[in-house]
C-alpha cells in the first residue's frame, strides 16, 4: 500500500468518527439523539451522562478499532480489507448512537415526561407565501468545472493514448484498460453531468422541505430555519463542485497517461468540499439550532407555554422517517445534519427510487 492509499484509507473513517463525536452538539436541545424530549428536560442527567459516554467509546473504543483495520488494509493492501476501517467507524458511531438512543427513551417513557404538557404543531405560512430564494448562483461553480472538463476533453482527444486506463487497484495502479473511443475516453464528463443532475435535484427538493417549528418559539425557530436552508443548500452545491474537480483531476491523468498522480491528490477536492460542510453544520446547527438569534426577535418572543408534539412513534430508530398522513417529500434530520426522505410518501419512494437508480447508473459508468 502506497503512503497517499493509507492516508486515503485513514482519513475517510478517522472524518467519520469525528462528525460522529460532532452531531450530538450540532441537534438541537430537544432532539437528543433522535428523542423528542420537552424543553425541560433537555438538560437531564440521563442525556447528559448519554452524550458523555457516547463520546467516550468514539473516542476510545471506535478509534482503536479503525487504527486495528488500518492495520489490516495494509497487510493485505489489494483486498477487501481496505473498505474495513470505513466500515468499522460507520458500524461503530452507530452502535453508540443507538445504545444512547436507547438509554434515553427507556427514562423518558418511564418518567412520562409529556405527562399534562400542551402538545402542537406550528406552521410559519410566510415560508409559503415569501420563501427564501433558491441559491442558484452557488450551482455554477460545478458546471463551470464541467464545462471545462468537456473543453480540455475535446482538444485532448486527438492526442489521447490508445488505450485508456479504466480501473485502479487499492494502490492506484492501473489493472484494466479500454479502446480510446468518445464513449470511453468521456465518462469522466458523463459522470460530472450526473452527478450535478443528482446532487442539484436532491438541494433543491431539500431546500423546498417542511420546516420544523418549535411551538414555544416559533418566530425564532422560522428565523434558524432560513439560515439553516440558504446555509447548507450553498455548502452541498459546493460539495458537488469539489467531486466535479476530482473527477478533473482524474480525467486528466487519463487523457494524458498519467500514471504517477497519487490517490490522496485525487480525492484531496472531495475531502475538502466535506471538511467544508462539517464545518458549516457544526457553525449552523441542524435545522439552524446553532444560529445566533438577533437580540430584537429574542426579546419579542417570550417561550409559550406550548411544546412540540411527541412525534417518536413516526421516526424508526430516530432515523427513517414513516408518516402516511405528511404529505412532505423531505423533513429536517433528527440526528445529524440535513435532510431525510418521508418513506410514508409513497411519492418521496419513487423519488428517492429514482435518484438511486441514476447514482447507480453513474457509479457503474465510473467503474
Amino acid at each position: 500500500m502506497t503512503s497517499g492509499a493509507f492516508w486515503t484509507d485513514a482519513a475517510v473513517p478517522l472524518l467519520i468518527l469525528l462528525t460522529a463525536w460532532l452531531t450530538p452538539s450540532l441537534s438541537g436541545p430537544t432532539l437528543p439523539f433522535g428523542v423528542r424530549v420537552p424543553p425541560a428536560h433537555a438538560d437531564d442527567p440521563v442525556i447528559v451522562r448519554q452524550r458523555g459516554s457516547y463520546r467516550l467509546l468514539l473516542g476510545t473504543a471506535g478509534s482503536a478499532l479503525v487504527l486495528l483495520g488500518l492495520a489490516l488494509a495494509a497487510l493485505a493492501p489489494d483486498s477487501p480489507a481496505g473498505a474495513l476501517p470505513t466500515l468499522v467507524a460507520v458500524a461503530g458511531s452507530a452502535a453508540a448512537y443507538l445504545r444512547a438512543r436507547r438509554a434515553i427513551r427507556a427514562v423518558k417513557q418511564r418518567e412520562d415526561w409529556y405527562r399534562g404538557l400542551r402538545q402542537s404543531v406550528t406552521a410559519d405560512t410566510a415560508l409559503r407565501t415569501s420563501p427564501e430564494p433558491f441559491p442558484w448562483l452557488w450551482s455554477l461553480p460545478a458546471l463551470l468545472v464541467l464545462a471545462a472538463t468537456a473543453a480540455i476533453g475535446v482538444v485532448r482527444y486527438p492526442s489521447m493514448p490508445q488505450r485508456l486506463p479504466s480501473h485502479f487497484n487499492g494502490s492506484g495502479a492501473v489493472d484494466h484498460f479500454v479502446a480510446k473511443s468518445v464513449g470511453t475516453a468521456f465518462v469522466p464528463v458523463f459522470v460530472q453531468a450526473g452527478s450535478t443532475l443528482v446532487i442539484t435535484l436532491v438541494a433543491w427538493l431539500a431546500f423546498r422541505s417542511r420546516a420544523d417549528l418549535d411551538p414555544s418559539r416559533p418566530a425564532a425557530s422560522a428565523y434558524r430555519h432560513r439560515r439553516f436552508i440558504v446555509r447548507m443548500t450553498v455548502s452541498v452545491l459546493l460539495l458537488g463542485t469539489c467531486a466535479n474537480l476530482t473527477m478533473l483531476l482524474g480525467a486528466w491523468g487519463i487523457w494524458h497517461d498519467d500514471r504517477a498522480m497519487g490517490v490522496l491528490p485525487l480525492l484531496l477536492p472531495i475531502l475538502a468540499g466535506t471538511v467544508l460542510v462539517v464545518l458549516v453544520a457544526v457553525r449552523t446547527g441542524q435545522n439552524g439550532s446553532r444560529v445566533p438569534l438577533p437580540a430584537a426577535l429574542a426579546a419579542a418572543e417570550p417561550p409559550t407555554a406550548s411544546v412540540h408534539r411527541d412525534d417518536d412513534r413516526h421516526w424508526r430508530g430516530g432515523l427513517v422517517y414513516v408518516n402516511r398522513q405528511d404529505p412532505a417529500l423531505f423533513v429536517p434530520k433528527r440526528f445529524g445534519v440535513g435532510w431525510t426522505v418521508n418513506f410514508g410518501n409513497p411519492k418521496a419512494v419513487l423519488l428517492m427510487a429514482a435518484v438511486l437508480v441514476l447514482s447507480l447508473a453513474v457509479g457503474i459508468l465510473s467503474s
